[in-house]
């Protein structure tokens, strides 16, 4: 209990949670939509969603993201009606899809980085070890490049885990400007999903600051 007060007394941890409750409601929206019966319930799902997603305004930490959110939520609630809502999401999202691929640009070198060590280190035991490499066929080089390097990925991101939570949480989150500036169309059960593991993957990094990716 004490750990979840002291995360819950973080802004950010307050964030993460109420991020995740966003994307919870958005997934289990989509899933009961086609239930008729539960008509009420879809309803007060999106409330709840809607309602978690404006108590979140105050605590956007991207600048101009932050700027042109609050602009929005500002017309939301009503304190001005003369903005133009279109323009400013467009801006918004826009924004927020250039600070993920820059993201993704860094945990893509991280990654390869990573990789290389791995590599060289396979390589060091290799060269001291005396046994002699495994024999392959020629059918075998079509794959065997495919493999290892898959091999390679997985070791490195299972030997780099903050590196691997980065990576994740921003192939989730780079869904939602994709679909809301109409480059990639997702259903909302597909962005509930990926906000969830992102927002799980946000939890993790406040709650275990170890697990935060340490930028050179």
């Amino acid at each position: 209990m004490d750990a979840f007060i002291r995360f819950t007394n973080q802004t950010q941890g307050r964030d993460r949670l109420f991020r995740a409750t966003q994307y919870t409601c958005m997934l289990l929206r989509y899933l009961l939509e086609a239930n008729a019966d539960k008509e009420k319930v879809v309803m007060k799902l999106k409330k709840l969603e809607s309602s978690v997603s404006t108590g979140r305004k105050s605590n956007l930490n991207r600048v101009v993201y932050y700027i042109c959110d609050t602009i929005l939520w500002v017309r939301s609630v009503g304190l001005a009606s003369g903005i133009n809502k279109e323009k400013w999401q467009m801006w918004a999202n826009r924004h927020y899809y250039y600070f993920l691929l820059l993201s993704l640009a860094r945990d893509l070198y991280e990654i390869a980085l990573q990789m290389g060590r791995v590599s060289r280190n396979k390589a060091k035991r290799k060269t001291s070890s005396s046994q002699s490499p495994r024999g392959y066929s020629v059918v075998d080089e079509d794959t065997e490049w495919l493999q290892s390097f898959l091999l390679l990925l997985f070791q490195s991101l299972k030997q780099h885990p903050p590196l691997l939570l980065d990576t994740v949480k921003n192939c989730c989150d780079i869904l939602i400007p994709l679909n809301q500036m109409g480059v990639y169309r997702s259903n909302p059960g597909v962005i509930g999903l990926g906000g969830l593991l992102s927002s799980v993957a946000g939890i993790i990094t406040v709650a275990y600051p170890q697990m935060k990716l340490k930028t050179r």
